[in-house]
Order: structure tokens, then C-alpha cells, then sequence
């Protein structure tokens, strides 16, 4: 792409840059990662794009730190080659979710190291940096310093044998430390015996940098309006006083110290082999991303104009109000701070939580396996956003959003008009509405739709996406209330033709509406509407004036918008991601043999029916298997089912069965 076509700030319009949490490298993100980030900031860019700004979405992999090497261990490869695996990975699955990024990158890159090395070097300078000797776990085989979770041994409280140092994995203990594990190995190399060394370790003096974090802390909630979690842990930390904290590691994977701040070649040597602590470096890693994308990086990150959004989990927050923020104050330099900090809770699954090492929940690879379009999981993860508690995720309650919303509502109302224009009454040609668009009974409806509206836009403006996918839903169902009052049907448009071109215009108007607020929620929805309209993206106005498409527009054919789910389903996706995979596997060799034991006796029945007179073979034919017929109609309603078109030449009912 052309260095013009750079998304950039626009001088004296809002420029919105926007950043959800950098997922892990190494983890394949389940359900509540991607609306607790992604999700949500790709509806808040769509929105903001749709309003007519400037707008930067920025994400990437987060590829630095002990979990990528010990990863890279169990998969004996390179910690290069892991990272570039995940990050495909991850770049397909939000991929397939239809988030809009404007720049995907990652961490580990040139403009990461140059960008960090800055503003660790302004740090140094500026006096925030102070040097620590602690003690920590040594290999003396490989000549490393050993991260906890590089510690093997028995676990001091249960006895389990393979237990790590940060963490047992049979009873959950984390309060030992990991030389307490008995009989203690490398786990690189397991037939050493880990020591104790000292160890030096630059740290960011968080303490001097407290009373300007406050400041700035007091100022940017209140102006920007967190969500409350974000504020409340932020005022945790700075309540109990912040403190120094290492940012440097013995780690080879990372990003390395840059030894020209030393004078004296002791220090260097001691750190030529150390690198930063990925949460320090790891929201700097938004700003090397934006590197990447433009060279022109400065005039989003260094512009007080511009207006900072950023998405993530509770667990996120510190690193993200506290952290990087006391980092930029002390470059003593001019930065793009923080405005608005949007934070959720926990999505929970069936009551329980998600796990990958336990095969529980849906994770993002699971989501295209089930047959259920992207929009659907959209529609459903942002209606149970987890905004202000923690929310569920449970099968049954999806497959009634998407029949008793998606497709009754918006499906239904969007079917129905579209079908009814593409009828021979009106030969896909918009009538002309204008003899009666004036009544008051449609004043009113117009009035209704910019109420609602209204609403969505402060919703939006306030980062208050479910609210806002409620109020979006509420145009929808204005629009179905206005079919049902005025009983709009082909007897309509037979005996008061202009009554019905007047209902039909709004109509039409209003689905355009619809393809706009929907489109930062349901993507694929919206151009399905506008192809089914053959009309361009409406921006979202400030007020709606129902009349974007004219009288005489030609439209093109109706398409559904969404099939129904099987309820059936329910169980049967509730059994697939409520267990191991060697629960799953062991139930598939089951299910496998069973079929094979089956396929034998099959065989042997047509190997004596061969025996039989040829008449008896005929009639065999002649009267097909129950069981392979109704194996085929059972198929034939699972997910994504074509629907029965109840509506012929034209709308005779409100309620369709599909849409």
C-alpha cells in the first residue's frame, strides 16, 4: 500500500487510534479473549469508520517471554518458528471472525527493539531506572538462569511428581517457591540439579513515578470515562503504593538491553545476555506495530489530538493504566495517553470455566467447525458482553438468539419488504411513497426510529456496545411494528396502493438504517443487506431523514439472511466441547467400531441376498432402508438448513419461518 493511503490524523477532525490487548503468541484464544479485545474493539473501529473518522485499528501477537521458549521446547523448534505458526493461527481465526484490523503485526520485530531501546534509554537518563541483586534458580549444564516454570520436581504439598515451579498442576498449589519442589530438575536439561545465584536486574522506579501517574490517572478516567473495573483496579494500585519493578530478564528470546547506556564493560558484560521483561516491552508493542504499518507512526502516537481506546480483560489492566502510561510520563517526552479504557469481566462457559488443557468451551478454531456463521457468534459473544460482571455462555441460549433475534426479528423484517418489492406487484422498483409519506401516522414512526437512534449513538459514543446492539435491534423491531400496524400484505396493495407505497418506502429506509447500525455488530449482515438493496454504505447520521433511497430505486433479489438451528443441536455441541480430547477420541474409536461391527453385518446380509432368487433382489430395491432415509433427513436439519419459502408472489404474513 501506498504511503498516501496511509490511514492518518485528520487536522480538525476526532482521529480515533484504537488497540486491543496483544494476544499471547502461543495460546489459541477462546471465546471470552476475543470479546473481551478484538471483538469489542473491531466493533468500536467499524463504528467510528462508520461515523465518518479517522480511525486506526491496531493488534498483533504479543511473541516475547518464557512462555514462547518453554513452548518452543515441547514442540522442539525455534522460538522464531513458533511465533511465526501462532501468528498465522491467530490472524486466521480473527480472520474468520471478520475483525477488521488495519494492521495485524507482532512483536518481534526491528521497530519493536528500536522503539523500546528509546524509551528504556530516556528512562535511564531522566533518572527512573535503578538496579536490583536478587537470587534466582541457575542451571549450571547450560549456563542459564531458570524462569520458575523451567523447574521440575515433586510437589511439596500433594506429592505429584512432574509439578512445575511456578504452579502444580494436580492440586493447584502457587505458594511455594521452586527450589521447595523436591528432588528439583531443569527441565532443559533434566538430569541437572538447578542452584542458587545472584542475579542483577534493572528496575522502573514506579514509586518516583507515582505522583504524576495519579495526575494524569485523575484526569484521564474522569475525561474519558473508563469502565468502572479499570478505575477500580488502577485506584487498588496506586492506594497501595507503587513500587519498583524489574524490567529485565535472563532470557534469550526478547528484546535485548541496549548496552550503550553503560560506561562500564562489567555492566555490559552482565547484560549482554539479558533482555526486557515482555510487560514492560508488551504494550510498547502497540506502538512498534503502528511502526510497522506507517513510517509516519508519530502522528498517531505522539498527537495530543488523537484519541487513544483500549480493549482488554481485567487481567490486563495494570500493565495498561499504571505501567505504560508511568513509562511515556517518564521519557519526559510527548506521547498519545490514554483516553478511554474499555474492560470486561470473565465470559464463563455452562457454569464453569474454559480450558484448554481439559478440552472445556469453544475456542476460536471450534467456532467454524460448528457450521454457524461468524455474525451469529458475533451477534451472540456482544449480546452477553461481560461489561460491568461476569457472563455465560451456554448453548441453548445461543440457538434461541439466533432464532428468536436474528431471524425473527432483523431476518424476518429484512425478508419480508425485500420479497414483497421483488414481487410482480412491484417488479423489484421502489413505488412512489411520497403521496402519504407525510401523515402523521409516519411522522411518528420516523420519530420512533430517530428516538432509537439517538440512543444507539450515545451508546456507541460512550463505548456501551450491548446497550448498543439493543438499540440497533430496536430500529429493526420499529420496523416490524410498522408492517404489523399497518397490516401490510398484498390486499393492502391492492385496495390502497399509496398506504402501501408510503409503509414499503419507510420500510426500505429503514433496512438501509439497519445495514448501518448493524454493521459494526454483524459485517457480513450489513453487505448482504446493501447487496439485496444494490445500494452503497450509508454512513451513520446524526439524524435519520428517511428518504436515502427514492422512489423508482431498482433493488436486487431477497437472500436469507440467517437459517435456523436446530434446537437438537444443543446437545450434541454441549458433548463435543464439554470434555477432554481423550474423552473425544475415545468416544470416536467407539462410535468407529460400533459403525464397523455394523458394516459387517451389513455385509454379510447382502452377501446371502446375492444367494437369493433375482426377482427377490428387485424387490429389495424397490423399498429403500428406514434407517438410511432417516439418517439423511436428520442430516438434512442440522445447522444452515435451506428454509421452506413461505411467501409466494409477494408477503401474505407477518411471521416467516426463516429469513
Amino acid at each position: 500500500m501506498e504511503a498516501s493511503k496511509k490511514i492518518l490524523p485528520v487536522k480538525g477532525k476526532t482521529s480515533v487510534l484504537i488497540t486491543s490487548a496483544l494476544p499471547y503468541v502461543n495460546n489459541v484464544p477462546h471465546l471470552g479473549n476475543i470479546v473481551g479485545s478484538v471483538l469489542s474493539a473491531d466493533v468500536f473501529s467499524r463504528y467510528n469508520k462508520a461515523r465518518g473518522r479517522p480511525t486506526l485499528f491496531v493488534c498483533g501477537t504479543d511473541e516475547y517471554g518464557t512462555a514462547t521458549e518453554t513452548k518452543a521446547l515441547e514442540e522442539k523448534v525455534s522460538p522464531r518458528a513458533l511465533c511465526d505458526k501462532y501468528n498465522r493461527i491467530h490472524a486466521e481465526i480473527y480472520g474468520w471472525f471478520e475483525i477488521g484490523f488495519d494492521i495485524f503485526g507482532r512483536t518481534s520485530t526491528q521497530q519493536q527493539q528500536d522503539i523500546t531501546q528509546d524509551i528504556f534509554r530516556k528512562l535511564y537518563e531522566n533518572g527512573y531506572l535503578i538496579e536490583r541483586t536478587s537470587q534466582q534458580p541457575y542451571c549450571e549444564k547450560h549456563k542459564s538462569f531458570l524462569a520458575d516454570r523451567y523447574i521440575e520436581g515433586t510437589c511439596p504439598k500433594c506429592g505429584y511428581e512432574d509439578a512445575r515451579g511456578d504452579q502444580c498442576d494436580k492440586c493447584g498449589s502457587v505458594d511455594y517457591g521452586p527450589l521447595d519442589l523436591k528432588n528439583a530438575r531443569c527441565k532443559i536439561d533434566p538430569d541437572a540439579t538447578p542452584v542458587v545465584r545472584e542475579t542483577r536486574h534493572i528496575h522502573i522506579r514506579l514509586d518516583r513515578l507515582q505522583p504524576d501517574i495519579q495526575k494524569w490517572f485523575n484526569k484521564a478516567s474522569e475525561d474519558g470515562a473508563w469502565s468502572s473495573n479499570g478505575k477500580v483496579i488502577t485506584e487498588s494500585w496506586l492506594k497501595q503504593g507503587l513500587r519498583d519493578r524489574g524490567i529485565t530478564r535472563d532470557l534469550k528470546w526478547g528484546t535485548p538491553i541496549p548496552l550503550d547506556v553503560f560506561s562500564d564493560e562489567k555492566d555490559k558484560e552482565i547484560y549482554k545476555d539479558k533482555v526486557f521483561y515482555v510487560w514492560f516491552d508488551a504494550c510498547i508493542g502497540y506502538v512498534s506495530i503502528t511502526a510497522t504499518y506507517t513510517e509516519d507512526w508519530e502522528k498517531w502516537w505522539r498527537n495530543p489530538d488523537v484519541k487513544l481506546y483500549q480493549f482488554m480483560g481485567k487481567d490486563n489492566v495494570p500493565f495498561h493504566s499504571v505501567i505504560f502510561p508511568g513509562s511515556q510520563i517518564g521519557t519526559k517526552e510527548s506521547w498519545t495517553m490514554l483516553h478511554h479504557l474499555s474492560t470486561t469481566e470473565y465470559l464463563n462457559y455452562e457454569s464453569g470455566k474454559f480450558s484448554k488443557s481439559r478440552g472445556v468451551g469453544v475456542f476460536g478454531n471450534n467456532a467454524k467447525d460448528t457450521g454457524v456463521p461468524a455474525d451469529v457468534w458475533r451477534y451472540y459473544l456482544l449480546k452477553h458482553r461481560p461489561e460491568t460482571a461476569d457472563s455465560q455462555f451456554e448453548w441453548r441460549d445461543f440457538i434461541a438468539h439466533n432464532n428468536n433475534e436474528l431471524l425473527a426479528k432483523l431476518g424476518n423484517f429484512v425478508n419480508r419488504i425485500v420479497k414483497l418489492v421483488n414481487s410482480k406487484i412491484y417488479n423489484s422498483i421502489i413505488p412512489d411513497y411520497t403521496a402519504k409519506y407525510s401523515d402523521p401516522v409516519f411522522e411518528l414512526a420516523k420519530a420512533d426510529i430517530n428516538q432509537h437512534l439517538k440512543q444507539y449513538l450515545k451508546d456507541l459514543e460512550a463505548v456501551n456496545l450491548k446497550d448498543g446492539l439493543q438499540s440497533a435491534m430496536d430500529i429493526a423491531q420499529a420496523g416490524n411494528n410498522l408492517i404489523q400496524s399497518n397490516k401490510l400484505d398484498n390486499k393492502l396493495a391492492a385496495n390502497e396502493p399509496e398506504k402501501a407505497a408510503a409503509v414499503i418506502g419507510l420500510a426500505i429506509n429503514i433496512i438501509y438504517l439497519c445495514a448501518s447500525v448493524f454493521e459494526p455488530y454483524l459485517p457480513a449482515t450489513s453487505k448482504s443487506i446493501l447487496e439485496q438493496l444494490d445500494a452503497p454504505f450509508l454512513f451513520i447520521p446524526d439524524h435519520w431523514m428517511a428518504a436515502d433511497i427514492q422512489p423508482g430505486h431498482h433493488i436486487g433479489k431477497a437472500e436469507y439472511l440467517f437459517t435456523l438451528i436446530d434446537p437438537k443441536k444443543e446437545d450434541e455441541w454441549r458433548d463435543m466441547y464439554g470434555g477432554t480430547q481423550a474423552e473425544r477420541l475415545k468416544k470416536e474409536e467407539e462410535t468407529a467400531k460400533k459403525a464397523a461391527a455394523k458394516a459387517a453385518v451389513k455385509a454379510k446380509k447382502a452377501e446371502r441376498k446375492a444367494k437369493k432368487p433375482e426377482q427377490q433382489v428387485g424387490k429389495e430395491h424397490a423399498h429403500p432402508n428406514i434407517e438410511g432415509t432417516a439418517t439423511k433427513g436428520a442430516e438434512a436439519t442440522g445447522v444452515g438448513k435451506e428454509p421452506v419459502d413461505a411467501v409466494t408472489d409477494g408477503v401474505q404474513q407477518v411471521t416467516l419461518p426463516s429469513s
